[in-house]
């Protein structure tokens, strides 16, 4: 056994045993008062809730490599995960001892340009059966289905798809598609606007929202419009998540100037097409961060504390994003080096896994990529 797979190991197996010692593993949403069934995403709570500043705390270690064209990754409840191809609708399932198979090929997947399989989400029914949720392109379309995820780790597999959300305007760009299960145990869903631009804007279209939907994907009880929309005016929305305290957060690619990070407040509206960046005034919500698109193109997200880490394509970094409520919000680029940063999720160790983004046809793959990443990170002192 060589030395990168003994790490790779160590951090599974130390990743799987911190599930059975945390009372909230990241991707697991507690269940509503309700009794709703509990909730997994990569888009999630932190399992350390301290409302503090994050950031690295050691170098990278490489926990899977040769992916194509990656898009989401989901750890598993027991050790490993879950991770989307993007252009071959392939689910892969990462192995407690670093080893890759495949779990699965989501049916119905029609890839080109950049659509193709793209979010996934974990869901637990009333009877503890298990759901695969995954967002992703087929002929006419975006759309959600799901499946039932089967078997062992180290053996799963997907059961029978069926749909939960359709329509929602597909194009060769500005698909979104990133989606999550919230603390209210609702879906989360993001779209963008299928180049469609006015369509941001339209209360009753499905491009360029965040939706929130039910597990069945019915509108969710208390939607600001009745449908299944809860906020407009996006461009292409492609990371969502929730600090601890319930704030809801976004990552969104702008056209030629700004990126930005905004706090999502069901009913608002984000300006898309008549405001890129801040500037919006009373109509329209201004970012809490706005990068140059150069430095940034933000996909996946993730919430530690009172810090959004932003995985960024284009800028080709991590942006660690102090957003206290006591203070201004400020970003600080933390991780360079690897490339085109697709997605970021928090662990089950409390440490960060980020996907790079190198295959997909606008980066430059190095022999290994795509790769999935291990990047622990602590609380700072101030």
């Amino acid at each position: 056994m060589n030395s990168r797979t003994i790490a790779v190991a160590a951090a599974l197996v130390a990743a799987s045993l911190a599930i059975t010692a945390c009372t909230a593993p990241s991707g697991t949403i507690p269940p509503r008062s309700t009794g709703a069934p509990q909730a997994q995403g990569s888009a999630s709570p932190s399992p350390v809730p301290a409302d503090g500043w994050w950031q690295p705390a050691g170098e990278p270690t490489t926990l899977a490599a040769s992916l194509a064209v990656p898009w989401s990754v989901v750890p598993l409840a027991g050790g490993g995960a879950l991770i989307s191809e993007r252009d071959t609708g392939t689910v892969r399932e990462l192995l407690a001892d670093g080893a890759l198979r495949t779990a699965g090929v989501v049916p119905g997947v029609v890839s080109g340009g950049e659509s193709g399989l793209h979010g996934l989400a974990l869901w637990e029914d009333e009877r503890s059966q298990t759901w695969l949720y995954a967002y992703h392109g087929a002929d006419d379309d975006n759309r959600v289905v799901r499946m039932p995820l089967l078997g062992e780790p180290g053996s799963r597999s997907l059961g029978e798809a069926e749909p939960v959300f359709t329509g929602i305007p597909r194009n060769s760009t500005h698909n979104g598609g990133r989606i999550a299960f919230g603390p209210d145990g609702f879906l989360y869903v993001t779209t963008g606007d299928a180049q469609i631009r006015d369509a941001a804007q339209d209360v009753n279209a499905l491009g360029g929202k965040i939706l929130r939907i039910t597990p069945d994907g019915a509108p969710a009880p208390g939607n600001p419009w009745g449908n299944a929309v809860w906020t407009l005016g996006h461009r292409n929305v492609q990371g969502i998540a929730w600090t601890p305290d319930g704030r809801m957060w976004a990552s969104e690619f702008g056209q030629d100037t700004w990126d930005e990070l905004n706090e999502i407040v069901g009913g608002s509206n984000y300006g898309w097409p008549v405001v890129e960046g801040k500037g919006g005034g009373q109509k329209y919500t201004d970012p809490v961060i706005a990068w140059r698109t150069s430095e940034a193109s933000p996909s996946g997200i993730a919430a530690v504390g009172g810090t959004v880490f932003v995985a960024g394509l284009r800028g080709e970094r991590l942006w660690a994003v102090d957003v206290r409520a006591d203070r201004e919000p400020t970003a600080t680029a933390v991780l360079q080096g690897q490339g085109r940063l697709r997605d970021v999720v928090v662990a089950p160790d409390g440490a960060l896994w980020l996907l790079t983004g190198n295959t997909d046809g606008r980066g430059s793959p190095r022999v290994e990529d795509d790769v999935l990443i291990r990047v622990p990170i602590a609380l700072q002192d101030e």
